[in-house]
């Protein structure tokens, strides 16, 4: 997450040019003071566009208190495996999430700082290896007395496209929805073969894994995270699929270079010879 995207600014910068500059020649053919005229919708557009920059900016003059560090380190493997720099980082992302993300909890749930902290950690560890992201859809958290597992799906009545794991990105059939679509038949097949093995038993994911895929993902990516030893040793070519996705090895927190290949590379390099 970057306090302010280039191509927003020139955006932004260009918009404000264009719609001033021509309510000002418009104005100027009707007043003497149109070109001033022309100022309004420049503020405006500028106030509007820059709101969020200068609102990450000024977070970004404030440190993470130290409570809020001390958790990180105490409940977020990969926050641990960071160094200095990237640990600034991802306190960065974390105070983004904090001040720009609605809590609410449901049917009198208490909406606690650690409940809040949890998230926004959650979604910097995702976003940790792509800096340039930001997650998409709503900025608002509900957090619900029971807990999201193997029977939710049973109260459900109402059809839905996708669903979102709170450590996992939008999942729309079973691909996450950032996946090149050049990746995404091989993901398919990899997720297909993954989920056999959860049937059959022989997975480090639980079993809940197999229910869709969409399921499968959210837990595929929690175990990303928080086993990443473990995932490495039992479910290569899965681990290294999620490594490229994330750009970001969790194992010691090392951020991929952009130019040492995609997913679509990835999964090519461990699909079975013909």
């Amino acid at each position: 997450m970057h306090v302010a995207r280039r191509s927003s600014l020139i955006t932004t910068g260009l918009l404000a040019l264009i719609i001033g500059g021509g309510v000002g020649l418009i104005g100027h053919e009707v007043t003497s003071v149109g070109p001033v005229l022309g100022l309004v919708p420049v503020v405006v557009i500028l106030l509007v566009g820059l709101r969020r920059p200068w609102r990450r900016w000024r977070l970004v003059q404030r440190e993470l208190s130290p409570e809020r560090r001390r958790w990180l380190r105490a409940h977020v493997p990969l926050y641990r495996t960071l160094d200095e720099e990237g640990r600034a980082r991802f306190d960065r992302d974390v105070q983004f999430v904090l001040d720009e993300y609605s809590f609410e909890g449901v049917r009198d749930v208490a909406v606690t700082d650690t409940l809040r902290l949890s998230v926004a950690a959650g979604i910097a560890a995702l976003l940790h290896g792509r800096p340039s992201w930001e997650l998409p859809g709503s900025r608002s958290v509900l957090f619900y007395p029971e807990r999201f597992d193997e029977t939710y799906h049973e109260n459900i009545t109402a059809s839905y496209d996708g669903m979102a794991h709170q450590q996992g990105p939008i999942i729309l059939d079973g691909v996450p929805s950032l996946v090149d679509p050049v990746s995404a038949p091989d993901w398919q097949s990899l997720v297909r073969e993954e989920m056999r093995r959860v049937r059959r038993g022989r997975s480090l994911l639980r079993p809940y894994a197999a229910e869709a895929p969409s399921e499968f993902f959210a837990v595929a990516v929690e175990h990303f995270f928080e086993q990443p030893d473990a995932m490495a040793r039992q479910h290569d070519e899965l681990f290294r699929a999620l490594v490229s996705f994330f750009r970001l090895d969790p194992r010691s927190g090392t951020v991929l270079d952009p130019s040492e290949g995609s997913l679509a590379d990835a999964l090519e390099d461990e699909a079975p010879a013909t």
